[in-house]
């Protein structure tokens, strides 16, 4: 497991570098993960490399939201002063996001010629 963690962390330190160095507006573990992605497509192995170590962060990824759920019960007073407009913001995201989605589909759909029918 050492070699697969020393990978993701290389991974991301690279994309956390890369971003710092050129000033791209993303952030340095979303670079590291295309270039960990671009690992897995340049050498194939790396893949067996990293699946043990992604299997169990996997299996454990709930607990990373039990630091989130204890803020949430912390602030409890002010997600109930708020909360009619966190219900609104939470409702027109969403929406937004499927609309996004549907949108990005739909023009992949049209760019590879396989419009679906309406």
């Amino acid at each position: 497991m050492i070699p697969a963690l020393l990978t993701l962390l290389a991974a991301q330190l690279a994309g956390e570098t890369l971003t710092r160095l050129t000033g791209l507006p993303l952030p340095g573990p979303v670079a590291g993960m295309l270039i960990l992605l671009a690992g897995f497509a340049l050498w194939r192995p790396l893949v067996e490399v990293v699946r043990p170590l992604a299997t169990t962060i996997l299996g454990n990824l709930s607990l990373l939201f039990v630091p989130a759920g204890t803020g949430v019960v912390g602030h409890l007073d002010k997600i109930a002063a708020h909360g009619l407009g966190l219900a609104v913001v939470l409702v027109v995201s969403t929406l937004a996001a499927i609309a996004a989605g549907a949108q990005a589909f739909a023009a992949v759909a049209k760019l590879l010629g396989t419009e679906p029918e309406t």
